[in-house]
């Protein structure tokens, strides 16, 4: 397939855009060709889209059904029990209305763990978009757990060669307090053998941090770093409660940070240390977690929201400016996850997003990136693209209608099973 976007403003300057296969073929101030699809991109600005590295796709399902909680109140009366409950076809609904909300609003790629990998993995290859994906592997310092784990992941990896390459496998041990120590080296060695990412959350609260003191007489990165679990295909979720060595551990390891904002602020969990993760040039990504917890998935408020609260928790308004944290959701998810997109060059993945810019809210344009940041939100995607195809077109995704009322049917449905 070939698409020609006309008059589309990119860096400032009105261009013309090349789409062959899944590849930005050429960029021109004119571009005179026969193509299967044209693109008039005037009063439209073109962006790569955006990488949402942590979340956790079906959850929502549980939009608005438990807030205002404790997290462990949170987690163990509400969250937990109604997982139990989850199907596979639960899932892939939940998954479905994702990446419907993700395509709406930018992303084109996420980094999910949940339950039912298939159910997931369904539902991005049937809505276009990039994922990686991984189990939730949880063994609570039990043998036999663990081992049903690892036999899982094995199978599963195995079966994810039936997806598109737009599916990637990924380890997801949950996190430290929730897997046994054999168990995150099994998933390390399994990684590296298999050349697997590995999705973990880490040091998200307070009584994690302290609960790890007490048990292995370490904080989290020390610990894991001494069982030889840190390297550059980890990519760790939080990493709020972490102090200048840990910080310089993980840099030695190269491993991969992600920063939850919405998320971390809605359930107390603290404030991410962004200058010093900067400070030590981490690679640091940008990510929604799940509508349980957010109760969103739009990286347009997670951009802003970012920023502000690193603004307002240092007192210093330069830090964290509107082009870094843009290029927190894109390039960097990118590099994060070695996908060859995250900007708009010839050559990249033609993965990508027209800006309508006649929202009221983006005039005037005096730094397209600073509206982005701070003044815009999902409604002012006019189109998506993934892969070198059309998901959405003038604000419209095909079938969207059945997937929010199927969706909103099947989480009545959870709901009334708990």
């Amino acid at each position: 397939m070939s698409i020609l976007i006309k008059d589309v403003l990119l860096n400032n300057e009105k261009k013309d855009i090349l789409i062959e296969g899944n590849r930005i073929s050429k960029i021109d101030g004119k571009i005179y060709t026969k193509t299967d699809y044209e693109i008039d991109g005037k009063s439209r600005a073109v962006v790569p889209s955006f990488f949402n590295a942590h979340t956790h796709a079906a959850m929502t399902l549980m939009r608005g059904y438990s807030d205002d909680l404790i997290v462990m109140e949170w987690l163990q009366k509400k969250i937990w029990p109604l997982e139990e409950k989850l199907t596979e076809e639960d899932v892939y609904w939940g998954s479905k209305l994702a990446c419907l909300e993700m395509i709406k609003s930018g992303t084109t790629f996420f980094n999910d763990m949940y339950w039912h990998y298939h159910g997931t993995a369904k539902a991005v290859e049937e809505m276009g978009i990039r994922a990686a994906i991984s189990a939730v592997f949880i063994d609570f310092l039990d043998r036999e757990k663990a081992k049903e784990q690892q036999n899982l992941n094995s199978k599963l990896l195995e079966e994810t060669k039936k997806y598109s390459d737009r599916v990637q496998f990924a380890l997801g041990p949950h996190a430290i307090y929730t897997v046994s120590t054999e168990s995150l080296q099994w998933a390390k060695e399994f990684a590296e053998k298999n050349n697997c990412l590995i999705h973990i959350h880490l040091s998200e609260s307070k009584h994690e941090v302290d609960d790890c003191k007490k048990n292995h007489r370490k904080t989290p990165v020390e610990y894991l770093n001494d069982i030889g679990f840190l390297g550059p295909n980890i990519i760790a979720a939080h990493n709020i409660w972490v102090n200048k060595k840990e910080i310089r551990i993980l840099k030695d390891n190269n491993v991969k940070i992600v920063h939850t904002p919405s998320s971390n602020m809605k359930l107390s969990s603290g404030v991410f240390p962004y200058r010093k993760m900067k400070k030590s040039g981490l690679t640091v990504s940008l990510g929604t977690d799940g509508c349980a917890s957010n109760n969103n998935l739009d990286m347009f408020e997670e951009m802003k929201i970012s920023s502000i609260l690193q603004k307002i928790s240092s007192m210093d308004p330069t830090l964290k400016p509107a082009h870094e944290t843009f290029e927190l959701a894109t390039i960097n998810g990118a590099e994060t996850f070695d996908i060859d997109a995250g900007v708009i060059e010839e050559g990249k993945l033609a993965d990508l997003l027209l800006i309508d810019l006649k929202k009221p809210f983006m005039v005037p344009l005096h730094n397209l990136v600073s509206n982005l940041v701070f003044s815009a939100n999902g409604s002012c995607v006019d189109t998506t693209i993934c892969d070198g195809k059309i998901l959405m077109q003038n604000g419209k995704v095909e079938g969207e209608e059945e997937i929010i009322e199927k969706s909103a049917e099947v989480a009545r449905n959870l709901v009334s099973r708990v």
